[in-house]
């Protein structure tokens, strides 16, 4: 009722929606809103919560094994409506910064060439339109030319799908709630303290809980991830060259962006990891240069030719390692 008095959700007509019936349960049933249906402005942490279980439903057993029969008290109610409420305010901060995003599907009733989907956070966009006066039709074709340069990755590549919801699942396969693993944190936060090292740099909090397994898919994922976004960069900015004249303008303000966070915001950030993401940007379009300008675009290709050409994220920092690899000669 709060929500709904402050405006913070909106009623629906759900006969107007063609999907209505594949939302969860509790989405179509809730309770005390007067026979109205009621849902919050779409945007980009709603989204990720609503039609992301395919990735995180297989994991629920694993967890429920693990719950001390205690853990099904009144506490655990109170302690599940806290997670609840930070895991929302958490993505409620999150899709503030978010413009655009291309995202794969992983739905066993639908012909995978089908499965991925594009969209866009209009608040986010139309704000800084506002903001810094960008003409809207020129900005939203720069925005969406990144996002559809992602799609163009994963359509073009024919393995590439594959491979990445592999090194998801894998992912997901090792994440076991044990204990042992807080003693293994901090060895590590004492191993940074030594070598005068963050150990939140490589992903957060994430990283810093994660198994022996999980931090060596964590990165591949991470040299995987940095090659996709320096690549959808470096390719938007050349096609937007004369599509879109002042793409350049949204670029050097989109970067500033990025840098210009404020402590609390920084330090938040680099706890969920937000910040080794953002990174991804500028690493990735530093080891493309470096690449293209050993042995052109024949010697980028070559990271598309197979899993095993692609790049560590140690190798993102170092081009020379990778080249070395991969053998491409120099031009």
């Amino acid at each position: 009722g709060k929500l709904r008095d402050a405006g913070l959700i909106m009623p629906i007509d759900t006969g107007r929606l063609t999907h209505w019936n594949d939302f969860f349960p509790e989405l179509r049933q809730v309770e005390n809103v007067d026979g109205q249906q009621w849902i919050a402005p779409c945007s980009w942490g709603n989204s990720s919560v609503i039609y992301r279980r395919d990735l995180i439903q297989p994991k629920e057993e694993s967890w429920g094994e693990r719950l001390d029969e205690r853990m099904t008290a009144p506490a655990a109610v109170v302690s599940g409506k806290v997670a609840a409420a930070e895991l929302g305010a958490l993505l409620g901060w999150m899709s503030q910064r978010v413009l655009g995003q291309y995202d794969l599907l992983v739905l066993e009733e639908e012909d995978p060439d089908d499965q991925d989907i594009v969209y866009f956070v209009g608040p986010n966009i139309l704000g800084l339109e506002k903001r810094h006066g960008f003409p809207p039709e020129q900005f939203r074709m720069w925005v969406a030319l990144h996002e559809v340069t992602h799609r163009t990755q994963f359509t073009g590549v024919p393995w590439l799908r594959e491979h990445f919801l592999g090194l998801v699942s894998s992912l997901l396969d090792e994440a076991d709630p044990d204990p042992a693993r807080l003693f293994t944190a901090f060895g590590r936060v004492a191993e940074g303290i030594r070598t005068r090292t963050n150990p939140l740099d490589d992903g957060g909090l994430s990283a810093l809980f994660a198994s022996g397994a999980q931090r060596e898919v964590m990165d591949r994922m991470g040299g995987l991830m940095s090659l996709l976004e320096g690549h959808g960069d470096v390719t938007m900015d050349r096609a937007a060259l004369e599509r879109v004249p002042q793409a350049e303008r949204f670029a050097r303000v989109l970067r500033a962006r990025r840098r210009d966070m404020g402590l609390a915001t920084r330090l938040l950030s680099r706890l969920i990891g937000l910040e080794a993401k953002l990174n991804q940007y500028e690493q990735g379009e530093a080891f493309i240069a470096a690449v293209e300008d050993a042995g052109g675009t024949p010697a980028l290709n070559r990271a598309f030719e197979e899993p095993a050409n692609l790049p560590t994220r140690a190798e993102i920092l170092d081009p020379s390692a990778w080249l070395a690899r991969v053998a491409v000669d120099a031009a």
